[in-house]
């Protein structure tokens, strides 16, 4: 029987309609650490290797590759050495498959996960509240599309990892597979860019609320829970797992679809954003219901065709998808629409892969203000924003317009103080100059639109 540890001023109770959850037991301000948990198992994105360390996720130049498979990138030795229980699962295959080692970052992360699970003996500092096998599944829940994906990553796994790892049998893998598809993170870079999954068993029992009180970000490999506004004695902790730029009905659709519940929170009853996040044009002519219904759905299907055609298409095609709907969209929808805002941001991604930096800006400058009407103030996407904008103005030798963007992400009373930036960027504050540069410009860039 593994022992619980527990964390300090945090404890795990039965929450009204919601099961298991999170309450303080101590008083917290804004901007205070509530606490961090270290990931229990994770994989960097393959997009990221060459500018990553594997172990660390600490972003440098100079980093020193394996010396077999010459695909995984290490700050040191040391960190070398650290990883190699879980890089040589993939090491050795990555040689044998060359081009054809294309195993999912679900498959990937779930067999460290099972190689991590074969020789632990104690509960890890990523379980003090509670274990990875207690995470919720919801497999019940899963509809013909999910449980065929699963049977296709357990595949993935036999196919990719069977040399190096002895499997549970089936039941217990879609059981593990469904855990993590509940409860697997995107571990997010200072821009929200993705960097790779984690499993945090701690942090998974948050319970979600569209007016969240925690935000979670990550340092390294360490995902921290920290207040973005007071918290008294007794009360939940809530923190959001969905963007919260989108109306109700989107995110509510998003959560049923991942996470198989619906939102109760202040903002699903009272709907108070929708009107403003949904404007439309002001003509002389009035715009009818069925007008906006009809270019909803088309704003709606344009997203998913966007999503698909990301892993088909190269930029230049999906730039003009971009500006395509844009300009359909606009002949019904104000430019401050949200879904209109949702392919500007995707244009801006492409612009800046392509490194055409006065696109990107453009764009951004479109997306800026009205994401610091229609997100809460504290939200970490306005910071990643100042920050993309005040890097590419920097690289375009806009010198004083970059050192003001740079500046709003510390001082701006709307991003509830400096512990966001803190927690994102220390490095900004020695020197603002050094962020003329700009980070590696991977399609990754574009997985952030949800």
């Amino acid at each position: 029987m593994m022992e619980c540890e527990g964390i300090a001023g945090i404890e795990q109770f039965s929450s009204p309609g919601k099961g298991r959850g999170l309450r303080v037991s101590r008083a917290y301000e804004a901007g205070e650490l509530l606490f961090s948990c270290p990931a229990y198992s994770y994989i960097l994105s393959v997009n990221e290797r060459g500018f990553i360390c594997e172990q660390c996720f600490t972003r440098k130049k100079g980093l020193a590759k394996c010396g077999k498979c010459k695909k995984a990138f290490y700050c040191n030795v040391n960190c070398q050495k650290k990883n190699w229980p879980m890089h040589k699962l993939e090491c050795h295959a990555m040689c044998v498959y060359g081009e054809n080692w294309c195993p999912s970052e679900t498959v990937r992360l779930v067999a460290r996960i099972i190689a991590r699970l074969r020789h632990q003996r104690e509960r890890s500092p990523s379980e003090k509240l509670l274990l990875l096998r207690d995470m919720e599944g919801h497999m019940e829940d899963m509809d013909n599309e999910k449980r065929e994906l699963n049977e296709a990553h357990i595949a993935g796994l036999h196919h990719f990892y069977s040399k190096h790892l002895d499997f549970p049998d089936h039941q217990a893998l879609l059981t593990l597979l469904s855990q993590v598809h509940c409860n697997g993170f995107t571990v997010e870079d200072e821009e929200l860019s993705s960097l790779g999954l984690a499993i945090f068993p701690d942090i998974a029992l948050l319970n979600h609320s569209c007016c969240p009180n925690v935000i979670v970000t990550y340092r390294g490999i360490n995902a921290e829970v920290r207040a973005v506004q007071k918290i008294s004695p007794g009360q939940e902790i809530y923190t959001s797992y969905i963007d919260l730029l989108y109306p109700t009905e989107d995110r509510i659709e998003r959560l049923r679809d991942i996470y198989y519940f619906s939102c109760d929170c202040k903002e699903c009853t009272t709907k108070s954003m929708d009107m403003e996040k949904m404007k439309v044009r002001k003509l002389s002519d009035e715009i009818s219901q069925k007008e906006i219904r009809d270019m909803v759905c088309y704003a709606r299907n344009a997203m998913e065709d966007f999503r698909r055609a990301k892993h088909e298409k190269g930029p230049a095609e999906l730039l003009e998808m971009c500006e395509l709907s844009i300009d359909k969209m606009n002949t019904v929808f104000d430019d401050a629409n949200i879904y209109i805002l949702h392919m500007m941001y995707q244009a801006m991604g492409i612009c800046l892969f392509m490194e055409n930096y006065d696109g990107a800006v453009r764009y951004g400058e479109k997306v800026m203000k009205p994401y610091t009407v229609l997100y809460p103030a504290y939200s970490l996407n306005i910071a990643s924003m100042y920050l993309k904008m005040g890097r590419l103005y920097m690289a375009l030798d806009r010198k004083s317009t970059g050192i003001s963007a740079l500046q709003k992400v510390q001082t701006s009373p709307k991003l509830t103080g400096p512990y966001v930036i803190s927690n994102l960027y220390d490095s900004l504050v020695e020197d603002l100059e050094c962020s003329a540069q700009i980070t590696n410009p991977v399609l990754n860039f574009l997985e952030h639109d949800s």
